[in-house]
């Protein structure tokens, strides 16, 4: 079982990067959703920065745990409309 979460912390942890990177803050510029959203990426970024922390030292369950934090912030952001992932319904649940 270790290498099968393993590879799941390695898949998963490469998702999340990629995720990232695929985003944009939609907000207006100087709004109050543009404030929120780059809390949204400082919580994502605290969160795989914590995931790539674990992975190394080994723990993994506490590495999938963060994961999965850093992507319902990620997944969430979307959803609302604070990241525009232009149209992406594959690696993010947009509303429609």
């Amino acid at each position: 079982m270790p290498d099968d979460l393993e590879s799941t912390c390695r898949r998963y942890l490469n998702l999340s990067k990629s995720a990232l990177e695929k985003l944009q803050i939609s907000a207006p510029k100087d709004s109050y959703m543009e404030v929120l959203a780059n809390d949204f990426l400082t919580m994502i970024r605290g969160y795989l920065q914590d995931a790539t922390h674990f992975y190394e030292k080994g723990d993994l369950v506490k590495c999938i745990s963060a994961i999965n934090y850093a992507y319902g912030w990620i997944d969430s952001g979307a959803r609302i409309g604070l990241f525009d992932v232009k149209g992406d319904h594959v690696n993010f649940t947009l509303y429609r």
